[in-house]
């Protein structure tokens, strides 16, 4: 096989949507930094929302960016928590990856801690082949061509092959 098909992942996301600041962010903040040794960092709103209190540019979340071995490790450890099992919904046309967890404590090794509480999270896997840093670099940045973006079903294989995933037809 040609080295530049080879998928890899460049980067998985954990988020963690509280929707206020203060305590509980905190808190948010806490159990991530704990689960993958790496500070978070607070998101902000992007509106302001009476209805559910939260005004622009208020703290309401926090995400850590995992890459390469810590990234393995954290899709490895949530999925556990799921069962191994996605949905193809869950996969987009990019090749990319998205799905949550009810609860952290769902997570095999991870105990209630009452000073922290009870906390679910998203997890988006972000999938890309070498050769995708011409899109990112300063000087003669090119567009990705269409035969050398990663597809749905690269992606779907790729979870199968390397974290036993089931994958549900629905």
């Amino acid at each position: 096989m040609n080295p530049m098909e080879e998928i890899v992942i460049a980067k998985a996301t954990l988020n963690i949507g509280v929707g206020e600041s203060g305590e509980r962010l905190s808190r948010a903040m806490n159990l991530l930094s704990n689960l993958t040794g790496q500070e978070p960092v607070k998101t902000f709103s992007k509106v302001t929302n009476p209805e559910f209190g939260i005004r622009k540019h208020q703290p309401i979340a926090c995400k850590v960016t995992l890459r390469g071995e810590k990234a393995d490790k954290a899709i490895k450890m949530v999925l556990d928590g799921i069962g191994n099992s996605l949905r193809e919904k869950q996969f987009d046309d990019q090749g990319n990856v998205s799905f949550g967890i009810a609860e952290h404590i769902d997570i095999p090794g991870i105990r209630y801690d009452p000073d922290i509480g009870i906390f679910g999270m998203n997890v988006s896997v972000t999938f890309e082949k070498p050769g995708y840093r011409i899109k990112r670099r300063k000087i003669q940045q090119k567009k990705i061509p269409k035969r050398h973006m990663v597809k749905k079903e690269e992606t779907i294989k790729y979870m199968k092959d390397n974290f036993q995933v089931n994958i549900d037809q629905e």
